[in-house]
């Protein structure tokens, strides 16, 4: 496995990071992939409160419980679920955040969180306020670091500007690559971490048959699927070419990949065996279609 120090960070995560949210309910089978995962040298595991009401961060820190120190550890906040489950309403605010993070510092059975992101963010929100309290919560040595997980380009540099984060989690992909108009250089200058996830783009650079795709037609991702598939014979499979094409960006540090059997953990955790995607490979891949941009939020 390929490790990065995450930005400013002194974490050194691995380039694969395990996406947690695409576990089952099967606690028993959950904690041995994780353990697995592990076992390859994946070390940086991403859930959110938000995930099965906090049920997703429960099984993962049962299953990190005699391998902490092994570890690396991302979770989310600011989706606060309603007391009758309906559903769940944007709350940034530093009392809901204080509380927050005892919650999750609970259910996962630890006493820091490695790396702790605003689940989200918007233009209205209480930056400056939202910093102070990531900044009071590193300083009573519940949190690491912190980040945003967003693709508002206004909010990423409000961020930018008035914070000391260490990484932004955005959607990159072949078929979304809004972010190389201007996030990733940004990021990369201010030595700010990606983590990337959507990097097959629900399947669709995988194998699964074409649909439209964000700006793309059904026909234009066809013909990116086909090109990943052209790029993969004898090398690799088609889902790690696609990661291969978004590990190639420096600013990227991790693909978070969305991890629930152990044929999707081996593809992904074999990924640095791969013959890698030369820099003309990644060129001609880009040529494919016509990259999108941002049409909100900049």
């Amino acid at each position: 496995m390929n490790y990065n120090i995450l930005g400013n960070s002194n974490l050194d995560i691995s380039e694969i990071a395990f996406g947690c949210m695409s576990l089952g309910s099967n606690a028993t089978e959950n904690e041995t992939l994780i353990k697995q995962a592990l076992d390859k040298g994946i070390n940086f595991f991403d859930t959110a409160d938000l995930y099965q009401h906090g049920e997703n961060e429960r099984q993962l820190g049962a299953a990190l419980k005699d391998r902490r120190n092994e570890a690396i550890i991302a979770t989310k906040v600011g989706n606060q679920w309603r007391n009758d489950g309906s559903g769940w309403d944007w709350n940034p605010s530093p009392e809901y955040i204080v509380k927050a993070v005892e919650d999750s510092l609970r259910r996962l059975g630890v006493e820091y969180i490695d790396l702790y992101q605003l689940h989200g963010g918007t233009m209205e929100d209480p930056i400056d306020d939202i910093v102070d309290t990531f900044e009071q919560l590193q300083h009573q040595g519940k949190i690491r670091y912190y980040g945003i997980s967003s693709i508002r380009p206004n909010v990423i540099k409000e961020w930018v500007q008035r914070s000391n984060m260490s990484s932004v989690m955005m959607q990159y992909s072949l078929l979304d690559r809004r972010p190389e108009e201007d996030m990733l250089p940004l990021l990369n200058k201010h030595n700010i971490g990606v983590l990337a996830r959507g990097s097959v783009a629900k399947g669709l650079l995988a194998g699964k048959p074409a649909e439209p795709y964000l700006n793309y037609s059904a026909t234009e991702v066809g013909k990116m699927a086909n090109a990943v598939l052209k790029f993969s014979e004898g090398k690799r499979t088609p889902a790690q070419t696609a990661l291969c094409y978004i590990l190639g960006e420096p600013a990227v540090r991790a693909a978070v990949v969305g991890i629930r059997t152990l044929t999707q953990l081996e593809e992904a955790a074999g990924l640095p065996a791969t013959t890698p995607l030369t820099s003309a490979d990644r060129l001609l891949l880009g040529y494919e279609l016509v990259a999108n941009y941002y049409d909100q939020h900049r």
